[in-house]
């Protein structure tokens, strides 16, 4: 995203969200790396949710990744 990501309206949002909420970051490492939540399931089961950040502070909605992971189906011994 480098620069285009601090013109991004929606970037703005999720930082006051944070801000206001009492997140607080720093200034060290990268800042250019946007990140992501997968559910693997066990054995052959595969991926059962992708999510990756389309900006910086794009969450994932909890409901989803609770309903993917009671998706996970325990492997035989």
């Amino acid at each position: 995203m480098m620069m285009s990501g601090f013109f991004r309206f929606g970037v703005w949002q999720n930082f006051f969200r944070a801000w206001r909420s009492g997140y607080s970051g720093n200034l060290e490492g990268e800042g250019f790396t946007l990140g992501g939540v997968y559910v693997i399931g066990a054995g052959r089961q595969g991926v059962l949710l992708e999510h990756r950040e389309k900006e910086f502070g794009d969450k994932v909605s909890l409901p989803s990744v609770l309903e993917a992971a009671e998706k996970i189906k325990p492997q035989p011994s």
